[in-house]
């Protein structure tokens, strides 16, 4: 019973990097770095989040607007 996973849903996930940059930012913390370089780390992290939701978002529209036009294109035949 293998499973598969959603790699779009996980990877548009606030919750999944918010998650990885709370991570990082202690990790920036526990091993000596500053509050500053933690929260600049952090907004990175975030910035390129919503780059990657944005980008499949964006695949994910041209994809069913590629349907969409080829199944009209399909009945005026």
């Amino acid at each position: 019973m293998s499973k598969e996973i959603d790699w779009k849903r996980k990877l548009t996930s606030r919750k999944l990097w918010t998650a990885v940059a709370s991570f990082a930012s202690m990790m920036i913390v526990a091993t000596g770095g500053t509050e500053n370089t933690a929260t600049q780390v952090t907004a990175l992290i975030m910035a390129g989040a919503s780059v990657v939701a944005y980008i499949i978002g964006e695949g994910l529209t041209d994809t069913a607007n590629t349907k969409e036009v080829g199944i009209e294109e399909e009945s005026e035949e």
